[in-house]
């Protein structure tokens, strides 16, 4: 289709979301656009194994996972574009969608764009992402079976990672810079009561250890108070210090709650605009799996087509 066609659907985000919404915006003849991104994938581009997505009964690569979804979307009809979108005009429909040299026009817009974990800053916690390092103590887990772990964070996320850790690590240590923790009263108790979890207060991470071997072997703490040093031998670092929804093209328009996550209406993947749908981690603060947000990518794509027909007759109705 050439670019000043009005596309039935554009849909911006290459990840679980974004591919799922083609691929039943795909099936329902719509021939959708998806603007997947250059990094297209998302977080399972770094995930070594995911072993929780239905249909995969030994586990596959986050990648080849996310190009089987790519190819799955392709197949039916899909059109995918690896840009980025720079700017988006939701004031009127058709809306627009640019990705700078280029631009879309959309009847809707299904926006998937995801969210991102936020990480330590360190060279070498990059360095070894999907080698022993995780945002998601769910995801992976059971990788640690009778392993000691750390955990870096002082929230109810943090807090309820170290609880699930016990379940497989034989000892989780939970490191958070300030002696005060944001997390509620109740959560803390309970970790404190677990003796598989022990607290490490006024610390931070200075550096992960196990770059030249490919994998943890240990985490380097600072003393925030001393600014002493210790060494600490762990096979897993879990990151939970927040994630953060990629939003910044849509906070004008689209309504959000404080922390940026688009908010949908009720049972509904709708935004306050008509014809916008939000799915995936870009609207979900709370559960931000694989599996919920293809869940959401298939409910956004027949809202969409929902949405169009409703449209379609009332067109026809009134000519």
């Amino acid at each position: 289709m050439s670019e000043n066609e009005v596309r039935n659907v554009v849909v911006i985000g290459g990840g679980p979301a974004g591919y799922t919404a083609a691929l039943y915006a795909a099936r329902a003849l719509l021939e959708p656009l998806v603007i997947e991104g250059v990094s297209w994938g998302g977080q399972l581009m770094i995930t070594s194994e995911v072993e929780n997505f239905p249909g995969y009964p030994k586990g596959v690569l986050g990648p080849q996972m996310m190009s089987d979804l790519r190819a799955q979307a392709e197949r039916f009809g899909s059109e995918l574009l690896t840009d980025d979108v720079v700017g988006i005009d939701l004031s009127k429909r058709p809306f627009r969608v640019s990705t700078g040299e280029r631009e879309f026009l959309a009847k809707t817009l299904i926006v998937a764009t995801g969210a991102r974990a936020r990480q330590l800053g360190l060279d070498s916690e990059l360095a070894l992402l999907g080698k022993g390092v995780s945002s998601c103590a769910v995801c992976d887990a059971a990788f640690f079976r009778n392993q000691e772990v750390v955990v870096v964070g002082g929230g109810d996320s943090a807090l309820e990672d170290a609880l699930f850790l016990t379940r497989f690590a034989s000892k989780v240590t939970l490191v958070h810079r300030r002696e005060e923790f944001r997390a509620e009263p109740i959560m803390l108790a309970r970790v404190r009561a677990n003796e598989k979890i022990e607290l490490v207060t006024n610390a931070v991470v200075e550096e992960v250890l196990g770059v030249e071997p490919g994998h943890v072997t240990g985490v380097r703490l600072r003393d925030t108070k001393s600014g002493d040093t210790s060494e600490l031998a762990v096979t897993g670092l879990f990151v939970a210090i927040g994630h953060e929804p990629n939003t910044t093209l849509f906070l004008d328009r689209l309504d959000h709650d404080e922390a940026g996550y688009l908010v949908t209406q009720p049972r509904s993947t709708a935004t306050n605009v008509p014809g916008v749908f939000a799915a995936g981690d870009v609207q979900d603060p709370t559960f931000r799996q694989a599996i919920t947000a293809a869940g959401s990518g298939c409910m956004a794509a027949l809202e969409a087509e929902r949405f169009l027909a409703a449209e379609e007759h009332e067109r026809v109705a009134t000519d």
